[in-house]
């Protein structure tokens, strides 16, 4: 029988929480799988075409690095009781994400604020990365979301 955990409301979360996922490692197969259906670019899609890329094979698009970002944060924040996001800032992809890779995600709280409005929620923004085997940066955002408060 599986326990659900509490869900930590707006007032449990701290600035400076920090939290790491497990680590996953991506396939050419799963590259070529995701692109074929969302980002069917030649040098997603094509591992004989790619080598002529600027990477030398098949590398993530940008949306599948998100994707794998969702999953792991999803193992590291799922307990949180989210309304929803409402927006990212400075996302960048530092590092292409290439067959082979293993990657993990880690997030920090930097900041939060309860509602103007009086509604039973606040505002939490993180700063989540994702790197790989060599620690090199992937991908690097701050996420801006609506938390459920106690009342």
């Amino acid at each position: 029988m599986s326990t659900k955990r509490p869900l930590l409301k707006f007032e449990d979360l701290e600035i400076g929480l920090s939290r790491k996922s497990s680590s996953r490692t991506i396939t050419e197969a799963e590259i070529v799988e995701f692109a074929r259906q969302y980002d069917p670019q030649w040098f997603h899609t094509d591992p004989e075409a790619a080598k002529q890329s600027t990477f030398g094979e098949v590398v993530a698009s940008g949306v599948h690095v998100l994707a794998i970002w969702r999953q792991l944060d999803h193992e590291i924040n799922s307990d949180i009781d989210y309304v929803c996001g409402i927006g990212f800032d400075n996302f960048r992809l530092k590092n292409a994400l290439r067959p082979g890779d293993t990657v993990f995600v880690t997030s920090r709280i930097l900041s939060k604020e309860p509602s103007k409005s009086g509604k039973p929620r606040g505002t939490c923004v993180g700063y989540y990365e994702m790197r790989n085997q060599k620690d090199e940066i992937v991908l690097h955002f701050e996420s801006i979301n609506l938390v459920h408060t106690r009342r």
